[in-house]
């Protein structure tokens, strides 16, 4: 009986981070067509096969959650994780959707400065997820992570802010500037993001460890 509980704990735990990898894939190509190594079309095409793959996994995490009579950790934690982590993949799918429609073609620094925050943001959400699983013996290298996307999420406060300053005072075409800022709020929201999805992790630290 034992073993079957634990099979299913390290289920939620594996899904968990498949799920993280998906938002860091995704943070990846955000930096690869902000960065104009790939085109914001063929970009979205593929954020759109890794939301869809995302989606599957939130769906199998959720399945599991109403099947799974005795959980991990408390469903309300598994729930809003789960959401978090997919949140986060629809966000860059909202960035790529709207680089694509603007037609986007010159680069921004601020948006590679960004999405570059966003991968190393990413590699702390798979770091912390990968020690979930033994939350008490990894306490301190999770809680590490966290803090690690708190700061980047507030070099990316600064940059967001420095950026939209500059726009306003120097972009003379409004429409280029609208479409700058949306692309723009969208990354640094995407960021936003990541550190609530932290403060979730830390909580279950605070709870578990």
């Amino acid at each position: 009986m034992f073993s079957f509980f634990k099979k299913k704990d390290t289920e939620f735990y594996d899904l968990f981070l498949t799920s993280a990898n998906y938002f860091h894939e995704s943070a990846l190509l955000i930096n690869k067509v902000m960065s104009g190594d790939n085109g914001a079309d063929a970009g979205f095409l593929d954020i759109t096969e890794i939301e869809h793959n995302a989606d599957a996994i939130n769906d199998k995490i959720i399945d599991k959650l109403n099947k799974t009579f005795i959980t991990p950790i408390d469903r309300e934690d598994i729930y809003a994780l789960a959401n978090g982590l997919d949140d986060g993949v629809d966000f860059l799918q909202g960035t790529l959707q709207r680089a694509m429609m603007y037609h986007l073609k010159e680069t921004s620094d601020a948006a590679i400065s960004l999405s570059q925050l966003l991968i190393k943001s990413t590699t702390e959400i798979v770091n912390a997820f990968s020690m979930l699983h033994e939350v008490t013996k990894h306490e301190h290298e999770i809680l590490e992570c966290t803090y690690k996307i708190s700061k980047f999420e507030s070099e990316g406060d600064r940059i967001y802010r420095n950026e939209i300053a500059y726009l306003f005072e120097n972009i003379k075409d409004p429409i280029e500037l609208i479409k700058w800022k949306d692309v723009l709020d969208y990354i640094e929201d995407t960021l936003d993001h990541c550190e609530k999805l932290s403060d979730l992790l830390r909580g279950v630290v605070m709870k578990y460890a």
